[in-house]
């Protein structure tokens, strides 16, 4: 079992930006991380969930960005999420698949998430559709 530690990834800033994911809660089957905000409503969250059913495994790993503004109300500012981004993965393995089969799996869907392919990039980033 993974041991939680501190996950530490860049962004696609023009001058990438290192957050931070420190672990906040740990329960059976669940854990979370948080890039701690100024005000915990603006906190990015990225959380992983694993469980077994029948012959497979479920791995699940969230990524929760709110968008933190200030909004000056009668004359004070009051911090609000006006959006959140959510991405949400889900990963299913039969309990007969091999690790280097999952490794395969995790990395080409990795891979699939670069800048560079376009088709993917393009519908998610720059909200295009496929033709």
């Amino acid at each position: 079992m993974a041991n939680a530690n501190t996950i530490t990834v860049n962004d696609r800033a023009t001058t990438p930006v290192a957050h931070t994911f420190a672990p906040r809660r740990l329960e059976n089957g669940l854990a979370s991380f948080v890039e701690a905000a100024a005000v915990p409503i603006g906190e990015k969250t990225l959380t992983i969930r694993w469980r077994k059913s029948g012959k497979r495994f479920y791995q699940r790993v969230t990524l929760s960005a709110p968008a933190l503004v200030n909004e000056t109300i009668n004359g004070v500012a009051v911090p609000t999420v006006p959006r959140v981004a959510l991405i949400d993965a889900t990963f299913r393995f039969d309990d007969t698949s091999t690790e280097q089969e999952r490794k395969d799996a995790v990395g080409m869907f990795q891979n699939a998430l670069a800048a560079s392919q376009a088709v993917v990039d393009g519908t998610l980033v720059k909200l295009e559709g496929v033709w």
